[in-house]
């Protein structure tokens, strides 16, 4: 039988930290053509697993047999605007799905800063916005489909609730997506602020903002050359203390009917076109959610080790917000949380500083984000995660060879 995928070589995800040598690559450009693709792969023995824009830091899409790419397999399939839902091909990106949101007057109802990943990559390792009542982008997920390990389809619905809970943040291991339904809402305008304020001042106003804006967040820049690293704009004209050092780099957004507009601090525009802003692959991440109780005394812990420990580490520390929801696997299962993240400069010997902060943040019960580094084995994934034997047994069942696990994922999943 003539294999129905193309042969395989190296591939390295965005920022380069991750990479294999994969025996098949396929790029289906059909649902048909998908499960084709993965039932060959499984009569040949091989393991499978999928690749959306190769925004994870971690090894989660590393396999020596087929990998998929979904990046042939984009557009919205259907609109229905009165129930405000949109159902969309797995491979599109968050920013394409954008535009033609804003063209039939609706919204997504959160995204991140980040809008060009694949939709089903992002969402299902648990990638998330700002905002204290506003949950992760995969809690807008409200169906799917996902390809098992015979080809066939298993339609996810809200009419087998644990299912869907378990699919939302499964990070591909209950199957391949093919399509996304996603819950929106009517198109908005978002009326963006920044400007720098010092740490102990950010810390005062911290309880207030949270509360009285729909999006807050921040990055501390414990030097003047960590704005760069992210490439930040400067926002020294609008600091009350004049510093450049151990300050923190505000924003908060909100929903507005005013029209668009744009000085040099302030931005209003559609939904979509206010969330993102521009990174470059020049930092390995590592991101986790700490129940929103402890968020100020995690950050500011953090902070002490980088100044007193590690003063050669600038990256900024981003600090966001996000609401608990209900997926199995979500880092915000159940938990009302901040995200906390630092990033190591490619090239270093990052890992005691990342393993310090690891520590520290791991204290206060946290979680980390699926798609960024961690340090998490399979015991800690029983222990911090409530439904993880429930998740565990599902995967089982739905794929008992592991045809769509590696040994990252074997390591947190089997």
């Amino acid at each position: 039988m003539k294999n129905v995928f193309d042969q395989g070589g190296h591939w390295r995800n965005w920022v380069g930290n991750q990479s294999c040598i994969t025996r098949y690559r396929g790029e289906p450009t059909s649902e048909a053509e998908l499960c084709e693709m993965v039932a060959q792969a499984v009569s040949q023995g091989l393991n499978v697993r999928c690749v959306g824009s190769g925004h994870s830091f971690t090894p989660v899409a590393i396999t020596s047999g087929l990998l998929l790419s979904l990046s042939r397999m984009k557009g919205v399939r259907h609109i229905d605007r009165e129930a405000r839902r949109v159902t969309v091909s797995a491979g599109t990106t968050i920013n394409e799905l954008g535009r033609v949101l804003k063209e039939n007057g609706l919204s997504m109802v959160n995204q991140g800063d980040i809008d060009s990943q694949a939709l089903a990559g992002a969402l299902t390792t648990g990638t998330h916005g700002t905002g204290s009542t506003l949950g992760n982008l995969a809690s807008s997920i409200v169906g799917m489909k996902l390809v098992q390990p015979n080809g066939e389809l298993l339609t996810v619905d809200e009419n087998n609730q644990d299912l869907l809970r378990a699919s939302r943040v499964s990070l591909g291991t209950l199957g391949v997506i093919s399509e996304l339904t996603l819950q929106l809402m009517d198109t908005y305008n978002l009326h963006e602020t920044i400007w720098r304020e010092d740490f102990d001042a950010c810390m005062e106003m911290h309880d207030d903002l949270a509360a009285k804006h729909r999006h807050f967040s921040f990055f501390w820049c414990p030097t003047e050359r960590s704005r760069h690293c992210y490439c930040l704009p400067d926002t020294a004209a609008t600091s009350k203390s004049g510093k450049t050092t151990d300050v923190c780099e505000m924003k908060i957004m909100d929903i507005t009917d005013r029209p668009p507009m744009e000085t040099e601090f302030e931005k209003i525009a559609y939904s979509s076109e206010i969330y993102p802003i521009v990174y470059v692959p020049n930092f390995h991440e590592l991101e986790y959610a700490v129940p929103v109780a402890y968020g100020k005394q995690a950050v500011q812990e953090v902070r002490k080790l980088m100044l007193e420990k590690y003063p050669e580490c600038i990256y900024p520390i981003e600090y966001r917000f996000t609401a608990g929801d209900n997926a199995w696997m979500s880092p915000f299962f159940e938990q009302d949380s901040v995200t906390v993240s630092v990033s190591g400069e490619p090239g270093t010997d990052y890992w005691p500083y990342l393993r310090d902060v690891d520590a520290i943040l791991r204290g206060f019960g946290s979680r980390p984000h699926w798609g960024k580094l961690h340090f998490l084995t399979s015991d800690d994934v029983t222990d911090i995660y409530p439904k993880s034997a429930e998740f565990r047994a599902l995967r089982r069942k739905l794929d008992p060879q592991g045809v769509y696990l590696n040994d990252h994922l074997t390591q947190l999943f089997n």
